[in-house]
């Protein structure tokens, strides 16, 4: 169900599945999808577009939580998400595991891993993934 307050909407469509490709509506997004294994493919993947994505939101996030306590994010901070595509095995599919190595340089590790923290819970994947989704969140 979708809130009466939409920030923002994005639309894309994929044909070919993982291997084919993407676009989104208003054509500033267009993308070859290769299969990770194959090792002439020059595509990406949906495991790619969603580590840069989720890598990119929770920046942001951790930035929104910056803010709110008056601290100050070096322009060089960054968040490296790695995701794994992960069988469960017998007949169960697969499931994401995420690791968030964040490097917030020249903030106290209590401080960073406060603002870490904070973070996960203002960031939409964190809200998306939760629950289905291993996620780990270290210092880098």
């Amino acid at each position: 169900m979708r809130s009466k307050t939409t920030l923002y909407q994005a639309q894309a469509t994929a044909i070919g599945g993982r291997v084919g490709g993407a676009a989104s509506a208003d054509g500033r997004l267009k993308i070859r999808l290769d299969d990770p294994a194959d090792p002439v493919g020059k595509g990406t993947n949906p495991e790619q577009l969603f580590a840069a994505a989720y890598a990119a939101c929770f920046l942001s996030a951790i930035r929104r939580a910056a803010d709110a306590e008056g601290i100050a994010i070096a322009p060089d901070s960054h968040v490296t998400a790695d995701v794994a595509l992960d069988d469960v095995g017998a007949g169960g599919g697969a499931v994401l595991a995420i690791e968030l190595s964040v490097d917030l340089s020249g903030l106290d590790d209590a401080v960073a891993e406060r603002l870490a923290s904070a973070a996960h819970a203002l960031c939409p994947y964190s809200k998306a993934v939760r629950g289905d989704a291993k996620v780990s969140i270290r210092l880098a």
